[in-house]
């Protein structure tokens, strides 16, 4: 293993070991407390541009599964076709592994795809310095290559245009079912399994396809990357077809919540680190029902901006901020959080049969 260097922006630096592919590499250094679920976490196009580090102390004993893929073109166990995260960061990796789905270490996985991994760091320390200053910039640098200074910028670029698809895909087509147009920021393949296992049509299209002309039933805006201020003309198609539609039923996770919040005129502001984590406490407005869910997402909406034909849905009880809206009359809503995520928990699976509820209403 070679010896690396985490540098912050701050010009804090730890010092570990590499057990992934040797390469100088620089992104947004987040962390997330998960328990489980690297493979998940690290095919989420959500994480494009991040280095990710695991606040659970040991990483990598349970192995890696197969990459493998159904007829349709979704992979049986990840959440993409490969990995979008640009590194991530442990302070204790498992060489061993063990699991009845398993086929090869996380190490061999992160050499395959020539992504970093890093071990021996003081994960607790480097979380706190991230909770204290904020999630911020860093590189990862080999002490045998101190030529190679790598740069990266996150703030300002558009990682929703990098990760989306570029055309139009179908799945689980039929005359006489539900069609659904998905709004492609990065969805993680969950998603589609969640409205394909309640029999809808699902066309995915690209993040800024002008879908208004098209016929269908309801409009489903996926999670993603970055920041919702840079997916301007998102926004815009979604105003548009909220003005032509208002009977057609609407649903947004994560980056979703934030594009039908913005489109109900509400401002986005970045959270000081962000919401990473399986353990995220949220309630839903009105009730005294109380969710624990999974989360990825470092910007949030201003509840408080919203139009006056709007409402909160859902709040986070940890720092009350938004997790959820809904539309007072019309069949629009959306949730900031992962009811869909596939290493749990599974809590909010229903917000999935509240969307397919009012398509059969509609």
């Amino acid at each position: 293993m070679k010896n690396v260097t985490l540098v912050l922006d701050n010009g804090v630096k730890f010092r570990g070991k590499s057990f992934g592919y040797d390469i100088p590499v620089a992104g947004e250094v987040v962390f997330n407390t998960a328990m489980t679920g690297y493979p998940e976490s690290l095919t989420d196009p959500s994480y494009a541009g991040q280095m990710i580090t695991l606040t659970v102390p040991l990483v990598g004993n349970y192995g890696v599964p197969p990459f493998t893929f159904k007829e349709n073109g979704l992979a049986d166990f990840m959440e993409s076709d490969h990995i979008y995260a640009s590194a991530i960061i442990v302070a204790d990796y498992s060489e061993q592994y063990s699991h009845w789905n398993a086929v090869e270490s996380l190490a061999d996985w992160l050499k395959r795809e020539h992504i970093p991994g890093i071990t021996g760091i003081d994960t607790r320390a480097l979380t706190k310095e991230l909770r204290e200053s904020g999630v911020m910039m860093g590189k990862i640098l080999f002490d045998d290559m101190p030529d190679e200074v790598p740069t990266a910028q996150y703030s300002g670029v558009n990682f929703v245009d990098k990760v989306s698809c570029k055309e139009i895909i179908k799945y689980n087509e039929g005359e006489d079912k539900k069609k659904v147009v998905l709004v492609d920021c990065g969805v993680k393949q969950n998603i589609i399994r969640c409205l394909i296992k309640r029999d809808v049509e699902v066309i995915r299209v690209p993040w800024n396809y002008d879908y208004n002309d098209m016929q269908f039933d309801g409009l489903f805006l996926s999670n993603g990357p970055g920041d919702p201020d840079m997916c301007v003309e998102a926004v815009d198609i979604l105003r548009r077809f909220m003005a032509a539609n208002p009977t057609k039923p609407i649903c947004g996770i994560c980056m979703g919540n934030q594009l039908l919040a913005k489109a109900g005129g509400a401002t986005i502001y970045k959270l000081k680190y962000g919401h990473r984590s399986h353990n995220q406490p949220v309630r839903m407005v009105g009730t005294d029902k109380c969710y624990i869910t999974s989360q990825n997402h470092g910007y949030a909406a201003d509840s408080k901006t919203l139009g006056s034909d709007w409402e909160e849905l859902f709040v986070n009880m940890n720092d009350g901020s938004n997790e959820g809206i809904k539309h007072k009359t019309n069949p629009w809503f959306s949730c900031q959080f992962h009811p869909e995520a596939c290493s749990g928990p599974t809590d909010t699976d229903f917000i999935f049969d509240m969307f397919v509820e009012k398509l059969n209403n509609h």
